[in-house]
């Protein structure tokens, strides 16, 4: 399991980042507070405050690297608490 802290700006982003996380076989959450929400799910993602970074977790280890390559724009640092 491997987490990131992301940042979605704009719908843009909120696309890009379902596009790509549609071609990962894995399963990947979205945490925002106390919500968790399938990373798949537009609907989910909506759902979220994306006023603030939120926390992206990878549940598989296979091919993540490649995946936070394609990502890379969206990583921020962790929130400070």
């Amino acid at each position: 399991m491997k987490s990131v802290y992301i940042k979605l700006n704009e719908i843009n982003d909120v696309y890009a980042l379902v596009n790509t996380l549609v071609a990962y076989d894995g399963e990947v959450d979205l945490e925002s507070g106390r919500y968790k929400v399938d990373g798949k799910s537009l609907l989910g993602i909506f759902s979220l405050d994306l006023r603030k970074p939120v926390k992206l977790t990878f549940h598989d280890s296979q091919n993540v690297d490649k995946l936070l390559d394609d990502l890379k724009p969206l990583v921020v640092d962790a929130p400070e608490a």
